[in-house]
């Protein structure tokens, strides 16, 4: 009778505590959301404010200011600022949780800070996942619609051409051109050099080559001339127009503001692997952004054990306190990231160390408050 008595004890206590899981997730997932909508329709209705005489003035159309535009200007910016979110969420429910001795109550069942984290922790995968999975796959081709709308109708920041490019095609081909007019798809005196033991044995020269847009490497050189050599024998080959494959297309060397935000992961990836192979060396954006977007789903799990450890003490000032030390530690990770890519892009930094220090400073933060934290 009396183990029948203990395990119904227990059963009801599990119980309890299951309760008080479902309660805190979805408290933390609900804030988490409604933080989203209040905070970005501000930044709507200020970005509207801001940018509606240019869209008059350019002639935007409606339908694309909000299907081209907000549609995809929403996801970008939740997700940038995703890490905000789960501060503001955790601190905001949290500190109200404690000013009403929920917490006492909760912790008065047998329940550790340490058992009372894992419905945090279980959000915060949640969130970890979505922000991941919406910057990996989603925003990237939704930025390629944002970017477009804003070159033709907001700021018109798009790079037209490059000069002075240098290129290894593939191993011991190696493509040089003084200028290349993206409004036209057009390289002006190139050049494409072929090695083999490291001798020059084939070398074309070309007044201009027009990239062909509807397919995958096809370049239409014009006024050529060919020059092959073996040994002492040469052939000069000339003519006004050949069409060739050469491995080469030109978002490889005609880098855009903002295109490594246009592209996936997956691509990310590759395209950082095949511009390493080929010596091109102005792809740290890329990796930062590669990096950033692993970065920042952990960084949910960080600001969500430091916000649960600040807010979780009952204390004068309450949740206005809470919530202001939890802004400023959220907008200092922000800047830290900012600040660290930064050097990243400008220095010798490594863009790896430059995304991960910032999450390795709020980890030793987060450890820090966590040993404080009422146990």
């Amino acid at each position: 009778m009396k183990w029948a008595e203990i395990i119904k004890k227990k059963l009801k206590m599990d119980q309890c505590i299951r309760r008080i899981d479902w309660y805190i997730i979805k408290k933390f997932l609900g804030t988490y959301f409604f933080a989203i909508a209040l905070i970005i329709s501000i930044a709507v209705v200020f970005d509207v404010n801001e940018w509606i005489d240019k869209f008059i003035n350019n002639k935007a159309p409606v339908k694309a200011i909000i299907f081209d535009y907000y549609a995809n200007f929403i996801p970008y910016f939740s997700n940038l600022f995703s890490p905000l979110f789960v501060f503001i969420a955790v601190i905001f429910f949290t500190s109200k949780l404690a000013e009403n001795s929920e917490i006492i109550a909760m912790m008065s069942t047998g329940l550790s800070f340490k058992r009372l984290l894992r419905p945090y922790m279980i959000s915060a995968a949640i969130i970890a996942a979505l922000t991941y999975g919406m910057g990996a796959y989603v925003i990237p081709k939704g930025n390629v619609t944002r970017l477009d709308f804003e070159d033709k109708y907001k700021k018109k920041k798009k790079k037209e051409y490059v000069r002075n490019v240098q290129v290894e095609v593939e191993n011991g081909v190696i493509a040089y051109m003084e200028r290349y007019e993206n409004y036209n798809n057009t390289a002006y005196r190139f050049s494409l050099d072929k090695f083999e033991d490291k001798k020059l044995v084939s070398h074309l020269t070309a007044k201009s080559a027009v990239y062909d847009t509807t397919t995958i490497h096809k370049w239409t050189l014009k006024n050529y001339m060919i020059r092959e050599m073996d040994g002492l024998k040469e052939t000069i080959t000339q003519g006004d127009r050949l069409d060739s494959i050469i491995k080469m297309e030109p978002r490889a060397f005609l880098i855009m503001k903002g295109q490594q935000e246009t592209m996936t992961s997956s691509e990310l990836s590759e395209y950082i692997d095949r511009q390493k192979r080929r010596g091109f060396a102005n792809i740290k954006e890329f990796e930062i952004e590669y990096h950033k977007r692993i970065a920042m789903s952990f960084a949910s799990f960080i600001l969500t054990v430091i916000g649960v450890s600040l807010s979780s003490r009952k204390v004068k000032g309450g949740m206005g306190m809470y919530l202001g030390v939890g802004l400023a530690l959220s907008f200092s990770y922000i800047l830290f990231q900012t600040v660290s890519a930064t050097f990243a892009i400008n220095g010798n930094a490594s863009p790896f160390l430059a995304v991960w220090v910032p999450n390795i400073v709020y980890a030793i933060i987060a450890i820090y408050l966590y040993r404080k934290a009422p146990k």
